[in-house]
């Protein structure tokens, strides 16, 4: 932790509708909700997995086989996703240097560095000044995520130094990934962005048990989606979500301290901005009892070793000339 860390910091989990398949809107209403809790004294705000352009639920809902309404909502997932860097980004970097505060934000990245075609689940981290930190690209998109995300690598499994301590997280069922996990507490994670779509039991146990497994302070921030956050217009709302009731998503987002208790929320089928304050100093302490990549660990038992390399679809080799 930055020497300068002392006084309590106030943290915020946005839990909100995205406006569907739109980045432009998408974005304007994430820079509205990082103003909101930058003028409520936030220094982090944690939104919730792929919130820009909007969680591709579709996934879990239209049959493998409908090729024509998949690759019609890919085509457009695709058209509103974010590259890194772009005037997107540059967008909520203002917001975030506006509100004085660290941005952690879950977009459906496009891989600009190849094909262009092709999208990854990714949490964009901004600095207090509006700058890039990293990107952490979502290791394995889980079940029907596999129709619309590529695979991420070791090379964006990092955490990130600020003034109220380290900063890291995963993406939904990475959270189940016991040496993901161990590889961001051996790094010193102290405040954990547990972004996700995943809601109710056993989710908010696997948060309590993260926070105290790791002696961290764990912001769980998931999206809501009600049916009418849908479009009328689009032809898979008609055909597969008539059973879907009020609620596709009602949320259950909440902050969560090192010793597994709620801090803030669980809050459920509301739009909502949650809010805790933690004591950089306090974090620590916990610590003396259980760390598990510390004292608690057995590096003459078990070994972790993570691959950082990072896997270009392409290089380009030129001959020498003689």
């Amino acid at each position: 932790m930055p020497d300068s860390a002392s006084a309590p910091i106030k943290i915020a989990a946005v839990q909100a509708a995205p406006i569907f398949l739109d980045r432009d809107a998408t974005v304007a209403k994430a820079c509205d909700l990082i103003a909101e809790a930058g003028r409520a004294g936030a220094r982090l705000i944690v939104f919730p997995e792929s919130f820009i352009p909007a969680y591709p639920d579709w996934v879990w809902a239209i049959p493998a086989g409908e090729d024509g309404m998949l690759s019609e909502l890919y085509a457009t997932f695709l058209a509103q996703s974010v590259t890194i860097p772009s005037a997107a980004t540059e967008q909520l970097g203002r917001a975030a240097r506006a509100a004085g505060a660290y941005v952690a934000i879950g977009i459906s990245e496009r891989n600009s560095e190849a094909s262009g075609g092709s999208l990854y689940n990714t949490l964009l981290y901004l600095d207090d000044t509006g700058q890039i930190l990293g990107k952490h690209r979502k290791l394995v998109p889980t079940g029907g995520e596999r129709l619309v995300w590529a695979q991420g690598d070791g090379s964006t499994l990092d955490v990130y130094d600020t003034p109220f301590g380290r900063l890291s997280g995963l993406i939904c069922w990475e959270n189940y990934m016991p040496l993901a996990r161990y590889a961001l507490y051996a790094w010193g994670t102290q405040i954990y962005a547990a972004v996700t779509w995943d809601r109710g039991e056993p989710w908010l146990s696997t948060l309590r048990h993260i926070a105290r497994e790791g002696r961290m302070v764990v912001a769980g921030a998931c999206s809501i989606l009600r049916l009418t956050d849908i479009p009328d217009s689009w032809a898979f709302k008609r055909r597969f979500y008539r059973e879907a009731g009020a609620w596709i998503n009602g949320g259950d987002s909440a902050i969560v301290g090192p010793d597994g208790a709620f801090l803030a929320g669980p809050v459920r089928e509301q739009e909502t901005i949650l809010y805790a304050e933690i004591d950089p100093l306090g974090m620590g302490g916990p610590r003396w009892m259980l760390d598990v990549a510390g004292h608690y660990a057995r590096p003459d038992v078990f070994e972790l070793i993570v691959h950082k390399a990072r896997h270009a679809m392409i290089r380009i080799q030129m001959e020498e000339t003689p």
